[in-house]
């Protein structure tokens, strides 16, 4: 079996540079470099400053809202028809809606009473209101407190 030589592996464009591994690659990254990096980084160039137009529009845009809301003083509460909700006698505690309060701990001793006793002390309904209690407590004092 006759050795495999350079001319056999590589083409005859590489005449110059067959002896050493890094003038190969020299040569190729300077065939490849223009018509396939190039074309592909003005490509990448566009894209950034496409995006970069985007943004600075939209902080234009954002910037010319600001000034509108501030100089027209528009304000949710001007906006949005929001009124109290009224007691009705006829309807009752019907008229508020369910609410669930729920209260995460873990190993909180220094707060689990008045997290409770602020959920517990909300002017809602108590038959509209559900008050859960997660603890995920490893300490088992914590636990028994809040369960009282």
């Amino acid at each position: 079996m006759d050795r495999l030589s350079a001319t056999t592996l590589l083409p005859d464009t590489f005449q110059g540079t067959r002896d050493d591994i890094a003038g190969q690659l020299g040569f190729i990254w300077e065939q490849i470099k223009a018509p396939l990096i190039v074309p592909l980084l003005k490509i990448a160039v566009f894209v950034c400053l496409i995006m970069s137009i985007m943004l600075f529009v939209e902080r234009v845009y954002m910037g010319i809202v600001i000034i509108l809301v501030k100089v027209f003083g528009r304000k949710p509460e001007k906006r949005y028809k929001w009124e109290p909700m009224k007691d009705d006698v006829e309807m009752g505690n019907s008229a508020y809606p369910m609410v669930l309060v729920q209260i995460p701990m873990y190993n909180e001793k220094e707060v689990y009473q008045l997290s409770i006793g602020a959920a517990c002390g909300l002017s809602w309904p108590s038959d509209r209101i559900i008050i859960q209690v997660l603890d995920d407590s490893t300490d088992s004092t914590i636990k028994v407190l809040t369960l009282d």
